[in-house]
């Protein structure tokens, strides 16, 4: 399953993944959210959505590992695949027809969501 990973640039920027090569993406405290992040599996597909500045889903990178003995804070580490060739900005997702019933508007202040693979396919392509 496909994961939306929803990080401040100003904080941590996409292009900052792509400089660190690989990161553990972590410091979240919404339960919901922890849930999808201890549910994650070595090698899911993630897209990397800014949010605040730019509103725009900008790159992919994939789950390196998931270490989750530590249920308030697992420790999932992703790296980097490419940029995407456009950024996808959050008012073209929330037109898409399939986006309409996405968690992501439902429980909008969710940091990491599950999005289905028409989904992914939208945002990266």
């Amino acid at each position: 399953m496909p994961y939306l990973l929803k990080t401040e640039p100003n904080k941590y920027s996409y292009d900052d993944l792509l400089r660190d090569g690989e990161t553990v993406w972590d410091g979240i405290a919404n339960n919901q959210a922890l849930l999808y992040l201890r549910g994650m599996k070595k090698g899911e597909k993630l897209v990397i959505y800014h949010s605040n500045i730019g509103k725009a889903a900008v790159g992919t990178a994939k789950v390196v590992s998931v270490d989750a003995s530590d249920p308030k804070n697992p420790k999932v580490v992703i790296k980097p695949v490419k940029r995407l060739k456009a950024e996808k900005p959050l008012a073209e997702i929330r037109e898409a027809p399939v986006f309409h019933d996405s968690i992501m508007f439902r429980q909008f202040r969710l940091s990491v969501v599950p999005i289905t693979e028409e989904q992914y396919d939208f945002l990266t392509l």
